[in-house]
């Protein structure tokens, strides 16, 4: 038995004291009401109405059951508002996670895009490699996140890829620190610094497959992921750093940079992003966080819509929304 609608039906005829009234009011005909009516009575082994032919009444035992049966209504109609709520992405929990080498001023604008449309959700933001969101979204310990190209996605539905184009951190002292741009082949000799490759296997790959097609072999390669370490890395042993213009160190306030960003030239490599979820979990949360996702890339970051020149690897059937 429905019972919220059965109860539905007990307090339209309890405040119209008429049958045809309260069908009327319900949008349905008077016998399945009446029947409705019925079946409460025998569920509830109690009579809720006096009937004759030309009234009703309701009963001692109605009256003392109608208060409840108010109650009843309205909280589940304070549960079914809290649940389109959720669904809406208006309340509750969303876990997402950004990869460590998006910058503080991409960060702050996917948050404040992101919490002007859903200023009462949570977000529960992590910052977790490729490789850690990846996991994460296999066990569902993980909402969406924003992952690196190329990856395995199998199970993900992503939103669009997007491209930023990366360039190379020098010490400022070198002849290429003098040019505008920095021709690949012009590094060749000096160590290159990435980071680990646990944290992206595939891009890692890609990476140095990319500049050694470019004319750039690293002599060794370093790992760090912090600005401030890489920036260490890069004044002490002369090693070089690829990274996006807005990730790049600040300039100093005061006095000339020790290190300097120049953009690449001659097949330069690019980092590829995109929002990433489990399939068929992409609700209206997830499609917000996405969203201001791939906002913030394109306006704080400068990344363009990306037209590769080859398939991501195991890209799923579902197409990219853009």
């Amino acid at each position: 038995m429905d019972l919220v609608r059965h109860l539905e039906c007990f307090v339209a005829v309890a405040e119209e004291s008429h049958f045809g009234r309260a069908a009327a009011r319900l949008g349905i005909a008077q016998p399945p009401l009446s029947q409705r009516i019925q079946r409460l009575e025998r569920e509830l082994g109690v009579r809720l109405f006096e009937r004759t032919s030309r009234h009703v009444r309701i009963t001692e035992a109605g009256r003392l059951l109608l208060a409840e049966a108010r109650e009843v209504l309205a909280r589940t109609e304070s549960f079914r508002a809290t649940a389109r709520r959720v669904r809406d992405g208006e309340t509750g929990l969303l876990r997402a996670a950004l990869p460590p080498d998006l910058s503080g001023e991409t960060v702050a604008a996917l948050l404040a895009g992101f919490g002007d449309r859903h200023a009462g959700l949570e977000l529960e933001l992590h910052e977790l490699s490729t490789a850690q969101q990846l996991e994460r979204l296999a066990t569902h310990d993980l909402d969406v996140g924003v992952v690196h190209h190329p990856c395995d996605v199998t199970g993900l539905e992503l939103g669009p890829v997007l491209r930023r184009e990366l360039g190379v951190l020098l010490p400022a002292g070198t002849p290429a620190a003098g040019s505008h741009a920095v021709p690949l082949p012009a590094l060749a000799g000096r160590d290159l610094i990435l980071f680990p490759r646990t944290a992206a296997p595939a891009l890692y790959d890609d990476l140095l497959t990319t500049c050694a097609r470019g004319g750039f072999t690293p002599a060794a390669v370093r790992h760090g992921q912090g600005t401030s370490f890489v920036r260490g890395l890069v004044l002490s042993s002369g090693a070089v750093a690829l990274c996006p213009r807005d990730a790049a160190p600040a300039d100093p306030v005061n006095g000339e940079a020790d290190v300097v960003w120049r953009p690449l030239t001659g097949g330069a490599p690019a980092l590829r992003h995109s929002a990433a979820w489990p399939k068929g979990r992409g609700d209206a949360a997830v499609q917000a966080f996405a969203e201001a996702a791939t906002h913030a890339l394109r306006t704080a970051a400068g990344a363009v819509p990306d037209v590769p020149d080859r398939p991501l690897h195991l890209r799923p059937a579902s197409e990219y929304w853009l």
